[in-house]
């Protein structure tokens, strides 16, 4: 299993930070906040990792993190040439996936606890995909899943109507027909291909 860690936002709403610094290197509790979802899968036994980096900060973040070696990882970096949504990331990083399973992070999130737990479901059972959700108190703000027992029906981004509280957390498992996936997704009204 490998991993693909986005890394390649603007950052335009941690303006003024983001006008000197790509934000996944802003640090939290003393260290870049990407450092926590490098050290999270490397902690879950993953060692072949895709940074998805930008045109703009792409040498910045290659600077900071090398070959991966220093949290025992090996890093290769895919170029997204534009903002167009996580589906976008994931076909142009298809490549360096060659069509395996894949833990998706997105480099600005961080999980307390790890995702070890959630690679070992996936890695057990039959499914393709699987999202990491979390309990929020304004559902409406994120993209947000419904669920029948422990299958997620869809997920909706943004609703006005929420119909659970359970927000995707950016941290994705799927399985190779996500490949197929993403090249059947057409723009959504805000120019993007998006996952959720």
């Amino acid at each position: 299993m490998r991993a693909l860690i986005t890394a390649g936002g603007r950052g335009t709403r941690l303006r003024p930070l983001t006008h000197t610094s790509n934000k996944h290197l802003i640090p939290i509790a003393n260290k870049p906040m990407i450092h926590y979802a490098l050290e999270a899968v490397a902690a879950a036994g993953i060692r072949e990792v895709g940074i998805v980096i930008n045109p703009d900060t792409g040498e910045e973040i290659r600077k900071a993190l090398a070959d991966g070696a220093a949290f025992g990882l090996r890093i290769d970096y895919v170029m997204q040439e534009a903002p167009l949504g996580l589906a976008h990331v994931v076909r142009v990083a298809e490549p360096f996936l060659r069509g395996e399973p894949f833990v998706f992070f997105l480099g600005d999130n961080v999980v307390v606890g790890g995702i070890r737990q959630f690679v070992e479901r996936f890695q057990a059972r039959a499914d393709q995909c699987h999202l990491v959700l979390a309990r929020v108190r304004e559902p409406q703000r994120f993209g947000v899943a419904e669920v029948d027992g422990d299958r997620i029906v869809r997920v909706v981004e943004k609703p006005k109507q929420p119909r659970s509280e359970y927000a995707v957390t950016g941290i994705y498992v799927y399985g190779p027909p996500i490949f197929e996936a993403v090249r059947a997704i057409r723009p959504s009204a805000r120019g993007e291909l998006e996952i959720s």
